[in-house]
């Protein structure tokens, strides 16, 4: 496998993932990437350590997904089975819980781990819905 460095100069300006526009930094929608910036601190394909949340709606429900690279090095070779996905509670103290259990065990990186929470609970506070008052049209006499 290539070294971090020499894929990040690879795959910083020419990689099929990159959004750009005029008016707004380079944004990038590759899996395991925290922020959406193209940067190499963030990059989910040249960092050997990958992390990323994402929301997903099936129908109705709605979930949070971890993204991370596999532990095992022979997935290093199958791009397909390369990254895992790992579902997160939503609910505020065990998924929190769940998250810093993971980012511990695996994730050697403080400040993406702040970040990390930071994007759980703005994911959370996404699926909150509005309630609407409803107003009686009745009148009363």
């Amino acid at each position: 496998m290539a070294s971090a460095d020499l894929l990040w100069l690879c795959v910083k300006k020419s990689s099929c993932f990159i959004r750009a526009s005029k008016n707004a930094p380079r944004m990038t929608m590759e899996p395991g990437n925290l922020c959406g910036t193209n940067s190499f601190k963030f990059s989910g394909l040249a960092n050997t350590k990958v992390l990323g949340l994402e929301s997903k709606i099936v129908g109705k429900k709605e979930t949070i997904i971890m993204t991370t690279k596999s532990k095992k090095a022979s997935r290093a070779l199958r791009p397909g089975s390369l990254l895992q996905q790992t579902g997160i509670k939503k609910g505020p103290k065990k998924g929190i819980a769940q998250l810093k259990k993971a980012i511990e065990a695996n994730y050697n990186r403080p400040d993406l781990a702040a970040l990390a929470l930071t994007k759980y609970n703005k994911i959370r506070q996404s699926f909150k819905k509005n309630k609407v008052a409803v107003k009686s049209r009745r009148v009363k006499k």
